[in-house]
């Protein structure tokens, strides 16, 4: 069976929207998985339902990766969002032809076709996911590297190509999934323009011209198919093969930091699809992890306990669905600073999500560093309840006692990765958190619960205050996971209903 391509794609008799021809737009470092079923995605889409009509170059960020193969297929590739919506079960297939081609700057061809993009009177936006680590200051990154070493100094390369030629500025929309990722870049690529001595011309350029947005972004992606048997039905029916498929949850939204004109300068709201452009992304960011990732950390450490393995299969139970959102509903978004249908939209939708038929997500996986993340996504909302309501939260105090309970159930030995503990069912688990939670864990397995839940609530190394302060919480905890040790986390979970 033949490769993916224009020729091969037209032989397959495929009825979906495909753009042959148009000007590269945009210059997108990162040729992944996800920018792939994400950025590219919506700008696809802009091309056919706003007209858009713009290509995408993809940049290889780093010296291994995947232009060869992209190039050979012409930048086409199948994409799959999969998913469930309103309960419904969602596979919808697109193949993607906003990507015209891939360069890979480390080969001196290429980094001669980056600098020469870099310079067209065409580009309009410069997309990047280098990942957290590549929005960082490298001092070994030199100007006349062929290409500079770390990707902030790729960048303040090629907006000085783009200076000296005498175009007019961009947008950069960073996608890193680090806090004001878009800010972060611009600091660095100005610490670069000082050091390198680039003048206070160029300097000005990039302060005043070029628009550096810190944006957030929410899809799944889980990549490629990994089951053989899928696969070959897959290309068996779409009458190609496709090293380049890729496959997404169907939810996807991306909220863009910046002024109320770029929500007009974009193809998106033209479009119709879930990208906003906002003021401050700030807010969205605290409601993806007060919501999303709260939810998990909510209730999957008793669920765990309960004898649940996988995401959806929670979903499928009433008391541990009803437990979350119970949760989200009565004690998160109360305390948001966000529109409340907004947010009641959200979490309608992370009950799909969480459904999602084409995923399964292992609660052990999401259980990893669970201290850490109860600090980050469970504690604020807990004591913001408390301040607000003057009570404690139900649901948020009985998660507090299930990560307790998770941490502590029957340790059975301390291990160089991990602590390993008996699940109630007889099967062990391994705990994986920093060494200090461990060891702390570990020193106190043969604590009774009053002492146990003492020893771990004034423990300020891990929550940054004694949380045996907030009135009532150590005594309903000593009631919660004594509940969950007696009668199950099912029974303690069905309590707080």
């Amino acid at each position: 069976m033949e490769k993916l391509n224009y020729q091969v794609l037209e032989k397959s008799g495929y009825q979906g929207y495909i753009l042959k021809d148009a000007p590269v737009k945009v210059m997108q470092f990162g040729e992944g998985n996800f920018l792939r079923a994400f950025v590219d995605y919506f700008f696809d889409m802009s091309n056919e339902k706003a007209g858009w009509n713009g290509k995408v170059t993809l940049v290889q960020p780093i010296a291994a990766g995947l232009t060869e193969l992209i190039n050979e297929q012409e930048g086409l590739y199948t994409l799959y969002l999969r998913g469930s919506e309103n309960g419904q079960k969602v596979n919808n297939k697109r193949v993607i032809s906003v990507c015209k081609d891939a360069i890979n700057p480390y080969e001196k061809e290429g980094f001669e076709a980056l600098l020469e993009l870099a310079k067209s009177d065409d580009l309009e936006y410069i997309v990047s996911n280098t990942t957290e680590a590549g929005i960082v200051y490298d001092a070994d990154t030199k100007f006349d590297q062929e290409p500079p070493v770390s990707f902030p100094g790729k960048m303040t390369r090629i907006l000085f190509e783009r200076f000296k030629a005498g175009k007019g500025g961009l947008v950069v929309l960073s996608c890193e999934l680090i806090d004001n990722n878009g800010q972060e870049l611009k600091k660095i690529v100005n610490r670069h323009i000082d050091e390198w001595n680039l003048g206070a011309d160029f300097k000005k350029w990039v302060n005043d011209e070029v628009l550096f947005c810190s944006t957030l972004v929410d899809r799944i992606v889980p990549g490629r198919i990994r089951d053989p048997k899928e696969v070959e039905e897959i290309e068996k029916e779409n009458g190609y093969t496709d090293p380049l498929i890729d496959v997404g949850e169907v939810f996807g939204v991306w909220y863009i930091e910046g002024p109320k004109e770029l929500e007009d300068k974009l193809p998106f709201k033209k479009a119709g699809v879930n990208v906003h452009v906002v003021p401050e992304v700030a807010p969205y960011k605290k409601r993806k992890v007060r919501i999303l990732n709260g939810a998990h950390t909510g209730f999957v450490l008793g669920a765990y306990l309960a004898g649940f393995d996988i995401v959806r299969d929670c979903m499928h139970d009433d008391v541990v669905k009803n437990y979350m959102n119970k949760m989200l509903q009565e004690e998160i978004i109360p305390i948001l600073p966000l529109d409340k249908e907004d947010c009641e939209k959200f979490a309608a939708a992370v009950e799909d999500r969480f459904n999602n038929p084409f995923v399964d997500h292992q609660l052990m996986s999401i259980s990893l560093n669970s201290t850490s993340k109860w600090k980050a996504r469970n504690m604020p909302s807990f004591l913001e309840y408390v301040e607000k309501f003057g009570k404690l939260p139900e649901v948020l105090a009985m998660s507090f006692a299930a990560y307790i309970a998770f941490y502590s159930n029957e340790v059975q030995r301390r291990e160089e990765d991990g602590l390993v503990c008996k699940r109630p069912a007889g099967n062990e688990y391994k705990i994986q958190d920093d060494k200090e939670v461990l060891d702390f864990y570990e020193a106190h397995k043969a604590d009774d619960v009053k002492t146990l839940v003492h020893a771990v609530m004034s423990n300020v190394d891990f929550w940054g205050q004694d949380l045996t302060a907030v009135k009532d919480f150590e005594e309903t905890t000593v009631k919660n996971l004594t509940l969950i040790r007696e009668e199950g986390a099912k029974a303690a979970y069905a309590s707080v209903l």
